[in-house]
């Protein structure tokens, strides 16, 4: 069997932020970008790997979510606890440093 991961999805409440630091911090593209009322998906990956995705994507737009489940899912996005996402890179410091410098903006 050959199955590979084509999209991972990853919740945001910022689509601007969002699209700066995975575009301008990580040096991902930005595939698509997709808005409905006042949310926003957005699709980017590496540079050099077209079938590799991560949609961020507007938490609230979940359907059958109740107004303390989205209280929950906001608590937890601000502690970094909802959602996680694996990276590699061969340079680790450098691009550690460069992910910190970003974070001083």
């Amino acid at each position: 069997m050959d199955i590979s991961i084509h999209s991972s999805f990853l919740p945001q409440d910022d689509p601007d932020a969002a699209k700066a630091f995975y575009r301008d911090t990580l040096g991902f593209e930005v595939r698509n970008e997709v808005g409905y009322n006042e949310m926003v998906w957005i699709t980017v990956g590496p540079v050099g790997q077209p079938d590799t995705n991560i949609v961020l994507h507007p938490p609230a737009a979940a359907p059958g979510l109740t107004d303390d489940e989205r209280r929950t899912i906001a608590e937890m996005m601000a502690k970094g606890t909802f959602a996680s996402l694996l990276l590699a890179t061969k340079d680790l410091d450098g691009t550690f440093d460069k992910v910190q410098a970003s974070a001083l903006k």
